[in-house]
């Protein structure tokens, strides 16, 4: 155990704090077992390194990611037992989905152990319900989503803004937009944001993004995807032909028939697939009702996940139109309700309704409806119902 407390220190040494994830200060740590998800590269394991370096006694914390070799020999139980016995307080668990028996011997860890506070990140792509030993009525899940508009405008300028939830947004938008004019300039921000900024990693290397951005598709695919699902190698050949398919075409109403001939695949087999490329934070699925959704429900439309895999997967077949709704969706996933509109292009929490368009699209298609809204590219500012796409960036 003290070869992983080094190396703890050492990542914590090195750690910086000047830029930080919208959930570094929302996640209730009163909670003895919580749960954080998200896709790879969103930046889970530096959150769970802030979180540590922000919040906790360093010297009653252990941080380790259940890939390292010590697990080759040595059982994770009993690393907690002596963690706790030594008077450890906060153990926090990187990557427990690459770790055998994971929900089971945390389990035991939260039952035994009353003393110890237990953080985890996960794979996206982990049910915790679904786990071998049920965590759902112990864990308290949060989810890391790409990121936002905003956190890639800290992290690309150093200039630090606040968010600003929906409501204020509709409500406000001119005097908002306003107010950040004098701090950024949003347009050209914003087209590089849609390239390059979903993912941290970015500050990096932007020459080599997206080959690494190509790197981490295929380690989703490989290694996430398949430590949760145990696929075949075939299986995972043909996750990798249908998510080049969905990209080539995005957003479409697929043709389950077609699409299953061409990855060669069945109709119930290409269904579950694309549900696990959604949980993968691959694709997104998107329905106009989601009430009667069922296991084999095959999505009204598909999305790629953000923008940046666009760029990245369907090259010379991006379509603005196509960019703009994506980043529309994806900024919106797991924040408020989203869905297909039956008039325009997509209806928020039942009641609001956005037409996804660039500086001169008219509202003739809303015209007659309430609480309908067309979210504008290539305006800095907005008037009326017409506000500026990239200010929904801003919501976390």
């Amino acid at each position: 155990m003290e070869e992983l407390q080094y190396e703890f220190q050492q990542k914590i040494s090195q750690l910086s704090l000047d830029f930080q994830r919208y959930l570094v200060n929302s996640i209730d740590l009163k909670n003895r077992l919580i749960a954080i998800k998200g896709a790879r590269g969103s930046g889970k394991t530096t959150l769970l390194l802030q979180i540590a370096k922000k919040k906790f006694d360093l010297s009653k914390t252990l941080y380790v990611s259940l890939d390292h070799l010590y697990f080759f020999e040595n059982k994770l139980y009993y690393l907690a037992k002596e963690f706790s016995d030594n008077g450890g307080v906060y153990l926090l668990l990187d990557e427990v989905h690459k770790y055998p028996n994971w929900s089971r011997e945390i389990k035991l860890i939260y039952d035994n152990f009353p003393s110890l506070n237990i953080i985890f990140t996960s794979s996206s792509m982990l049910e915790i319900y679904k786990a071998e030993s049920d965590l759902s009525r112990r864990a308290v899940s949060y989810n890391l989503k790409e990121l936002s508009f905003r956190e890639f405008i800290a992290l690309e300028t150093g200039i630090e803004l606040p968010t600003k939830s929906f409501e204020e947004i509709l409500e406000n938008h001119n005097q908002i937009a306003s107010l950040l004019l004098q701090k950024i300039k949003p347009l050209a921000l914003f087209s590089k944001y849609l390239k390059v900024g979903a993912y941290p990693y970015f500050k990096e290397s932007e020459a080599n993004y997206n080959q690494k951005l190509l790197n981490t598709i295929n380690l989703i695919i490989e290694i996430d995807i398949n430590a949760v699902e145990d696929l075949n190698y075939e299986t995972l050949v043909k996750l990798k032909k249908l998510l080049i398919s969905i990209a080539s075409s995005t957003p479409f109403t697929p043709n389950i028939t077609k699409l299953s001939e061409k990855v060669g695949v069945s109709r119930n087999t290409l269904i579950q697939a694309i549900k696990i490329l959604d949980r993968a934070g691959l694709v997104n699925e998107l329905y106009k009702d989601t009430s009667g959704i069922g296991v084999l429900t095959k999505p009204e439309k598909l999305f790629l996940n953000n923008t940046n895999l666009m760029y990245v997967l369907a090259k010379e077949n991006i379509n603005i139109g196509n960019v703009r709704e994506t980043f529309f969706l994806n900024q919106f996933k797991g924040i408020r309700e989203i869905n297909l509109s039956e008039a325009s292009d997509f209806m928020i929490d039942k009641k609001y309704t956005f037409e996804i368009g660039g500086k001169n699209k008219s509202k003739k298609q809303i015209a007659t409806l309430e609480n309908a809204f067309v979210a504008k590219d290539s305006i800095e500012i907005g008037f009326g119902n017409n506000i500026p796409v990239w200010l929904f960036g801003f919501m976390y």
